[in-house]
C-alpha cells in the first residue's frame, strides 16, 4: 500500500511540473526599463504566454504603472490600475489580450517609455499562483544609473527556455505505465 501511495504522489507532482512552462522576460533586455530603451520594437520578436512574467528593473527616477488603452495612448500616468517604484517588479500576465504599461512620469512616458505587450492564451498555462513582487534587497541588481549596465547578470529575455508540454508528456506517460503494470 506505501508503494501506491508514493507513486500516486510522484504522478501528482510530475504532472504539476508538466503544466509550469512561464517565460520570465527581462523588460528591455540589457537596456531594462528606462526611456532610451525602444519599447516599441522589444516586444515585437516575442511571444508572451498567460502566466509568463514580466521583470521591469529602473533606477528611483522612474516607476511603472499598468494602465488602461486609453491612459497608455493619452500618458495618463493619474489613473492607474497597479503602480509599481521599488525598481526590481515582476508583473505576472494573468489574462490574455493587450496589456498597457507607462512610467509614472508622463514626460517619460510621452517620450516614449510605455510598452504594449500582446498576451495570447494557449488554452494550457496557467497563471503562477501568488507570483511575488521582488522586493527591496532581492538578489535582482537594482539599476542606478544608465551606464552601470548592472542587468548584465541578470538573465534576458532570449535566455530563457519555454519548455513545452509535450517534450515531457510521452516520456512520462511510458514511465507511468510501466509502473502501472509492475503494481
Amino acid at each position: 500500500m506505501g508503494y501506491k501511495l508514493l507513486f500516486l504522489r510522484l504522478i501528482v507532482i510530475c504532472s504539476t511540473a508538466l503544466t509550469c512552462k512561464a517565460t520570465t522576460y527581462l523588460v528591455g533586455d540589457n537596456s531594462g526599463w528606462e526611456i532610451s530603451t525602444d519599447f516599441d520594437t522589444w516586444p515585437l520578436d516575442k511571444r508572451f504566454k498567460v502566466g509568463d512574467v514580466l521583470v521591469f528593473q529602473f533606477s528611483s527616477s522612474h516607476s511603472v504603472n499598468q494602465v488602461t488603452k486609453e491612459n497608455y495612448d493619452a500618458c495618463n500616468t493619474t489613473n492607474v490600475l497597479k503602480s509599481y517604484s521599488n525598481g526590481n517588479t515582476t508583473v505576472a500576465l494573468s489574462k490574455p489580450g493587450d496589456t498597457y504599461f507607462v512610467c509614472g512620469n508622463r514626460l517619460h512616458c510621452l517620450g516614449g517609455m510605455k510598452l504594449r505587450v500582446n498576451v495570447e492564451d494557449d488554452g494550457s498555462a496557467k497563471s503562477p499562483i501568488g507570483s511575488p513582487e521582488a522586493q527591496p534587497g532581492s538578489s535582482l541588481p537594482r539599476p542606478s544609473s544608465k551606464n552601470d549596465n548592472p542587468v548584465a547578470l541578470v538573465p534576458t529575455s532570449t535566455g530563457f527556455l519555454r519548455a513545452g508540454k509535450v517534450s515531457f508528456l510521452q516520456p512520462f506517460l511510458a514511465v507511468v505505465v510501466i509502473l502501472l503494470r509492475m503494481l
